[in-house]
C-alpha cells in the first residue's frame, strides 16, 4: 500500500538502513513512481501498487513484521495486521478455496486486535495526527518548508546529500529540481513547500 510520510519520519528510517536495504527501498520508490506516472486515477494507482509494485521491501513476508521496526513511520505504527504478510498479497482471497476462506473468517473472528472481518485494521490512526502536526512544525522550524510524500521516495531522497542540502537551505524549488534530476519527483508522491 502507498504510505504517506513526512521527511522528518523518512530521515529516521533512512539513517537505519544498510546499503542493501537502501537499494531495495530506492527500487521500490522507482516502481511506485512508474506506477504513479501511468495510472489514470487514484483507484488504479492503489490497485496496481498492490498488484505490481508489491510489498514494502522492509516487510518480512513470513512474519509480517517490519525489519526496521524501531525506525518505521507513524503510518506503519498505526496499522495492525494479525496475520502473516502473505494475506495482504493481491489475489490471495481469490485464490483461496471456499474452505480456506471459511477458515480465514473463523480465525479473524477469534483473533484479538481485529475488527472481526479483516486481518488488518488501523486502530491507532487518530494517535498519529499529533505526530504529523509535530513533524510539520519541526520541519517549518528547522528548514522553513515542509516535505511530505511517499515513504519510499522520501526515504531514498533523505539519503541524498544534494536534496537534503536544498531542503536544509529552505529551497523548495531547488529540492524539487534535485529530486527531478534523480527521477524521483512526481506531484502525487512528493510535496515540497
Amino acid at each position: 500500500m502507498p504510505i504517506r510520510v513526512s521527511l522528518a519520519e523518512a530521515l529516521i528510517t533512512a539513517e537505519a538502513l544498510d546499503a542493501a536495504k537502501a537499494r531495495a527501498v530506492e527500487n521500490h520508490a522507482r516502481a511506485a513512481l512508474a506506477n504513479a506516472r501511468t495510472a489514470r486515477d487514484d483507484e488504479e494507482y492503489v490497485r496496481r501498487h498492490r498488484e505490481e509494485v508489491g510489498f514494502c521491501p522492509l516487510l518480512d513476508r513470513n512474519t509480517g513484521a517490519c525489519s526496521e521496526y524501531d525506525a518505521r513511520p507513524t503510518r506503519c505504527r498505526d496499522t495492525f495486521s494479525a496475520f502473516p504478510a502473505r494475506y495482504c498479497a493481491s489475489g490471495t482471497w481469490e485464490q483461496m478455496s471456499r474452505r480456506e476462506q471459511d477458515a480465514y473468517r473463523r480465525e479473524v473472528a477469534r483473533t484479538p486486535g481485529t475488527d472481526g472481518e479483516l486481518h488488518f485494521i488501523a486502530p491507532l490512526e487518530h494517535l498519529s495526527e499529533p505526530v504529523w502536526v509535530a513533524a510539520a512544525r519541526a520541519m517549518r522550524t528547522s528548514w522553513g518548508i515542509e516535505v511530505w510524500g511517499d515513504f519510499w521516495v522520501l526515504t531514498t531522497l533523505a539519503r541524498d546529500p544534494a536534496f537534503m542540502a536544498r531542503v536544509s537551505a529552505g529551497d523548495a524549488r531547488g529540492a524539487w529540481r534535485s529530486a527531478q534530476s534523480r527521477g524521483l519527483a512526481h506531484r502525487d508522491l512528493l510535496e515540497v513547500g
